[in-house]
C-alpha cells in the first residue's frame, strides 16, 4: 500500500511561524511534524510514500531527501500554486497507482495506530474509508455522521474528520475528467457525492488527535507531549 501526505499548504494561520519554516517542519516534541508521519508509516511497513509540497518546498525536499534517511522512499509532488487538497492528489496520481492509498493530512498529530489501516482493504462496495474523532473545541459541529460504519453528511451524532483515509485514486481521476478545467479543488468536493451514495465506510478513533491548524494549537499539542515524556 502506498500513502500520500498532504504537506502543500501555506500554514496561513501558523503565522509568524510558517513565514520562514514550512508547517510540516515546525518542530513538534524534538522532531518536525511530517517525520512522525513518515515514522509511523515506516514502522507499519508502508515504505512507497508521496508527498505534495508548495510553499518553501526546497527545505522539506532538503530535509528529507529521497527518504532513504528515514527507511522509506518518497516521491515529491511539488505544486508551483497550492492545489487544495483534491488538486493536490489528482496532479499526484501518477505516482499513487491504481489500488487504494492512504492519505494523511501532513498537519495532523495522532498517536492512532497505522498497522490498524495497512492491512485494510475497501470492499468492492465502497470507495473510501475515513477515521474520524471526536469533535474538538475548535470543530464543536463536526464534520459526518457514522451509521453503522457507514459515513453520511448531516444528522447526528457528527463526528470531525481526522484526516486519514483510504480512498480510491479512481475518484479522483474521474472527477478530473468530468471537470477538466478546475485545477484546484478540495478532497470534499470528490467526497461528496460518493458518501450520498453510501460507499464510503468509517470509524471512530478514541485517543490523541491534534489538528495542528493554529499557533496557539501548536503550543498546546507541544506542551502536551513534553508533559506526557517527561512522565515517564
Amino acid at each position: 500500500m502506498k500513502a500520500m501526505i498532504l504537506a502543500a499548504g501555506f500554514g496561513k494561520r501558523m503565522r509568524p511561524l510558517t513565514e520562514v519554516t514550512p508547517k510540516p517542519l515546525l518542530m513538534v516534541a524534538g522532531k518536525p511534524l511530517l517525520q512522525h508521519h513518515i515514522e509511523r508509516l515506516a514502522a507499519a511497513g508502508i515504505t512507497e510514500l508521496v508527498i505534495n509540497i508548495s510553499w518553501l518546498a526546497e527545505q522539506i525536499e532538503d530535509y528529507f531527501g529521497d527518504g532513504s534517511d528515514f527507511g522509506v522512499s518518497i516521491s515529491w509532488s511539488r505544486e508551483a500554486r497550492p492545489l487544495e487538497t483534491g488538486g493536490g492528489i489528482a496532479r499526484a496520481l501518477p505516482m499513487l497507482g491504481t489500488d487504494p492509498f492512504l492519505l494523511i493530512n501532513g498537519d495532523v498529530w495522532t498517536d492512532f495506530p497505522i498497522p490498524h489501516i495497512s492491512g485494510k482493504t475497501l470492499d468492492p462496495d465502497q470507495d473510501a474509508w475515513l477515521l474520524l474523532v471526536n469533535n474538538p473545541e475548535h470543530n464543536p459541529q463536526g464534520d459526518f455522521t457514522l451509521s453503522e460504519q457507514l459515513v453520511s453528511l448531516g444528522g447526528k451524532p457528527c463526528f470531525t474528520f481526522s484526516g486519514i483515509s483510504l480512498v480510491r485514486p479512481q475518484l479522483f481521476s474521474s472527477y478530473q475528467a468530468q471537470y477538466p478545467q478546475q485545477q484546484a479543488f478540495r478532497w470534499l468536493d470528490v467526497m461528496t457525492a460518493v458518501i450520498d451514495n453510501g460507499r464510503v465506510a468509517g470509524e471512530v478513533y478514541s485517543g490523541q488527535w491534534w489538528d495542528v491548524g493554529t499557533v496557539e494549537r501548536y503550543h498546546q499539542l507541544n506542551n502536551q507531549l513534553n508533559n506526557q515524556h517527561n512522565q515517564h
